[in-house]
């Protein structure tokens, strides 16, 4: 993961895309802030799927930050969060539709033995272990909640 982005970041320099370049920083930035709290807990560096979790964290404030931008009519920042997020999304697995997401969430509470809403943390954990970075835990809470109400 991490070479990936490296290797996205010399390509942007060379083809001197600058949104491009700026939004590789910052990803890099984040990873470098988590690798140096990670050495306070006996771990040198964070792992691809904690990668994973800072780069959907990274979308889900863009996509915060364009949703305040729209309501302020800013359209040009929406538009720049917006294009900060696709970069972002090129580095993150293919995406679970909302079919997958549902059997994926069927499973889980089947496996777990959910039967009431107490038992809505021990299958959003098992979802987030087994698919980090791939489904929108928005989307699976949802689901979740509506297989276990």
């Amino acid at each position: 993961m991490r070479a990936r982005l490296t290797d996205g970041m010399k390509a942007a320099m060379k083809s001197g895309e600058k949104r491009k370049l700026s939004t590789l920083r910052l990803i890099n930035a984040a990873i470098k802030d988590r690798d140096i709290n990670a050495r306070g807990s006996g771990k040198e560096r964070v792992s691809d799927e904690d990668i994973l979790g800072i780069l959907a964290k990274m979308i889900k404030q863009r996509e915060e930050s364009a949703r305040v931008y729209e309501e302020g009519n800013r359209l040009e920042l929406a538009a720049q969060e917006r294009e900060e997020m696709e970069i972002i999304r090129e580095y993150l697995p293919k995406q679970m539709d909302e079919d997958e997401v549902r059997i994926a969430c069927t499973e889980v509470v089947a496996e777990v033995g959910g039967e009431s809403l107490r038992d809505m943390g021990k299958c959003m954990n098992a979802l987030k272990e087994r698919y980090p970075g791939k489904l929108d835990v928005g989307q699976a809470s949802k689901i979740v909640k509506e297989l276990l109400g």
